[in-house]
């Protein structure tokens, strides 16, 4: 199957809530990965003690990075596709056994674009941070020793979060970086380009910003950046020397416009150049939901002249959506829990999936974490086509079909979505309470409990989903049937 080759565009949408702007008093990573003609997988990968002298090496890029002496275990949402490498190099997400989380946006290409490509490491970072981090200052710390070794082969922004702290890490091509910690009385949003502007570089305790020894000094070189006073850098702005005015794409204007104005009811255009703004109100993962399913702004007019469009092309939930997560934070990293919703999120209920799960609910994944890893960049094409022995494809299979009549189905399925979730608001925090009770009598035992209630949420988003496609299937047919059998 040849992959279809998409505008360039950039597509992927990530909120970020500080501890104290957060209903949970803990950070919540919300994140849309949008990606086409992927399939999408989870596994658990356990801890892994290595030999001396083991190496890493991936696909995407010359690096050979020595192996730490024990990874951590991790959950891991793989996205498999037909790519540039013979794989997808930039999709995936991972949220490891210290209960820290990485997601990342790609952002417009930089001036560094028209450079030499010095890039060692590309995919390996985002898995780097969740096998050798315990928090996500460390994450981030990862990060640039790895870029600051090996070199970076993209322009891409890092959204690494714990329970208490969100840091984000942008990179360019080669071996710059700046990273900046998200204000806990704040809330950030980036819709694919680079947000990260002033850097205060008095800050050597890394309290708030890390960056890499050349950053300025590469900007003035290549004619990017003139401080206004010889050596004095308080006016150096990141993304405008490093990216300039080329990020203004439809697509993350339009994303940035939606997001901003739900996040302030305010006039969106004013928050275009921000990175990330002192909260309005205190949000919980229900009032991130709706704006990572929101769709684009002028979908209503559309309609007017096509009652069957689509409203899926600019908005943050959009066409190349493949999943969404929310990831409330917990003290009890088990309790820590990603709401998960694939492909679409306005096309699938977020289900709970904790941490602390011991095993995998069944249909969730098809081939192994160890054999996903060695074929990451050699996909099968076969694993592109229809396989009803997994969850992934009921959810597709409803999602495509939605597309031809959104308006149809749309009562339908947000009614029924809207039941499951309700739901589980009421169990979910019901099962915290039993978890906590027996944790205090037999560890593993709790730690039992949270899998199988996650496989049981997970098998009933499954069924859902292949109920509902012929549920409103079963509906249109009626209605057509009844529109000719009127004419005769």
């Amino acid at each position: 199957m040849e992959r279809i080759k998409f505008p360039e565009v950039d597509n992927c949408s990530t909120i970020i809530v500080g501890k104290n702007a957060s209903k949970t008093g803990k950070v919540i990573l919300a994140h849309n990965e949008d990606t086409p003609d992927c399939t999408a997988q989870v596994h658990l990968v356990p801890r892994i003690k290595h030999k001396p002298g083991e190496v890493l090496t991936f696909a995407d890029g010359t690096a050979v990075i020595p192996q730490v002496e024990e990874t951590y275990a991790y959950m891991w949402s793989e996205f498999r596709a037909l790519g540039e490498f013979g794989g997808e190099p930039f999709a995936d997400s991972f949220f490891n056994e210290w209960g820290v989380a990485v997601a990342s946006d790609s952002c417009v290409a930089t001036r560094e674009g028209t450079q030499p490509y010095t890039g060692g490491i590309g995919y390996g970072i985002r898995r780097l941070i969740a096998e050798r981090s315990r928090s996500a200052r460390e994450g981030v710390e990862v990060v640039a020793e790895l870029v600051k070794e090996f070199g970076y082969r993209s322009t891409r922004s890092y959204h690494i979060c714990d329970k208490d702290e969100a840091w984000v890490i942008q990179l360019t091509v080669g071996n710059n970086f700046v990273a900046k910690k998200v204000g806990d009385d704040e809330i950030y949003y980036i819709p694919n380009w680079l947000t990260i502007h002033e850097v205060d570089f008095s800050d050597t305790e890394h309290k708030n910003y890390y960056w890499s020894e050349d950053v300025v000094g590469y900007a003035i070189r290549n004619g990017w950046y003139t401080p206004a006073v010889e050596g004095d850098y308080s006016d150096f702005d990141y993304a405008k020397a490093y990216q300039g005015a080329g990020h203004w794409i439809k697509s993350n204007l339009d994303r940035s416009d939606l997001a901003w104005s739900q996040i302030t009811g305010e006039n969106p255009e004013q928050y275009r150049t921000v990175f990330s703004i002192k909260a309005p109100k205190k949000y919980g993962v229900e009032d991130l939901k709706p704006i990572m399913r929101s769709h684009y702004a002028q979908h209503g007019e559309d309609l007017k002249d096509d009652p069957t469009m689509s409203p899926h092309r600019y908005g943050i939930c959009r066409d190349t959506t493949i999943e969404t997560t929310i990831t409330e934070f917990n003290d009890d990293v088990n309790l820590t829990c990603v709401w998960r919703s694939s492909p679409r999120p306005c096309a699938a209920p977020f289900v709970p999936w904790y941490l602390g799960i011991t095993k995998l609910p069944k249909g969730y994944e098809w081939i192994d974490a160890k054999a996903s890893q060695a074929s990451h960049f050699a996909v099968d094409p076969s694993e592109l086509k229809y396989d009803g022995r997994y969850a992934y494809w009921a959810f597709h299979v409803l999602q495509n079909m939605m597309e031809f009549d959104y308006q149809f189905g749309q009562d339908k399925l947000q009614s029924s979505i809207k039941a499951l979730e309700d739901e589980w608001a009421v169990t979910k925090p019901a099962m915290d309470a039993a978890y906590k009770a027996v944790k205090e009598i037999n560890p593993e035992y709790a730690k039992q409990l949270l899998t199988d209630y996650t496989a049981q949420q997970a098998q009933r988003a499954w069924d859902w989903a292949s109920e509902t496609l012929t549920e409103i299937t079963n509906a249109r047919h009626a209605a057509r049937m009844h529109f000719w059998r009127s004419k005769l």
